[in-house]
């Protein structure tokens, strides 16, 4: 059972989900090593409490590695250091993975791919929960299709379906949207922001203006270490795509990752 500190109420008779939910946050700190190499040293990387927290960076500056850390995946790197909830409590069984890929089966119809977590654990399947998140999300007319009948847009939101199925104090997106068009990017970030309000998010991503968007606090790699930005200005999130503030904060994180 998973430590949570919120929980998802369903009412059956308006068929939808409240969710009440105000989740702990989590600290990393450390040092990463390949072999022998160092990859990032002494760092610390602290999640916002029930908020979003935006790890940048270019491609193969760790960034996934210490996403893979807090999940408990395996990531060929050698670990020197500590994770720990603010609550305190064991971090085990309270974390959910988002991918890149949507890593859904094909053989499964929408449903059964929105229920493969629960499946896998021989736990028994909350279905009328899953049809409530199911319709939540705009994909009832879809339900009885399989992967290969559907879009990449709505194929990402399955895969948040089975995310938020999970039903966990801490969320991990590894850049799930960067595969997107812009506008489909675009619906995909309010959606999550929407439905994943109150846990405690790290989301991954090379996009500065995903991360001027989302975040609630913003670390950027840099020189085999961490720098914690500013975020833009707003505790709202997803921050409005033409708000010029947060478009001007997009613009400043890309100049400094281009420099």
């Amino acid at each position: 059972m998973a430590g949570n500190v919120g929980s998802d109420s369903y009412e059956s008779h308006m068929g939808v989900i409240r969710d009440s939910y105000d989740a702990p946050g989590l600290r990393l700190a450390g040092s990463v090593r390949f072999g022998g190499v160092p990859l990032l040293a002494d760092v610390t990387l602290d999640l916002a409490p029930g908020g979003w927290t935006c790890l940048l960076g270019p491609s193969g500056s760790g960034k996934s590695t210490l996403l893979r850390l807090i999940a408990g995946l395996d990531t060929g790197a050698d670990f020197d250091g500590t994770i720990i909830p603010s609550d305190d409590k064991d971090l085990s069984g309270r974390v959910a993975y988002m991918a890149q890929d949507d890593l859904l089966m094909p053989w499964l119809d929408l449903r059964g791919n929105v229920a493969l977590g629960a499946r896998l654990r021989g736990d028994p399947v909350d279905w009328p929960r899953l049809d409530a998140l199911v319709d939540r999300l705009g994909l009832s007319d879809h339900a009885a299709k399989r992967p290969a009948k559907l879009s990449g847009g709505q194929r990402q939101r399955v895969a948040l379906a089975r995310t938020l199925m999970e039903n966990k104090d801490f969320v991990l997106l590894d850049e799930p949207f960067s595969a997107l068009d812009a506008r489909t990017r675009a619906d995909m970030q309010d959606l999550a922001a929407r439905h994943l309000a109150g846990r405690t998010v790290l989301l991954v991503t090379h996009d500065p203006m995903e991360a001027a968007r989302l975040g609630h606090k913003i670390y950027l790699m840099e020189n085999n270490a961490l720098s914690e930005i500013p975020p833009a200005p707003g505790a709202t999130v997803p921050r409005p795509g033409d708000d010029a503030a947060m478009l001007s904060h997009g613009a400043a994180l890309l100049e400094r990752l281009r420099t």
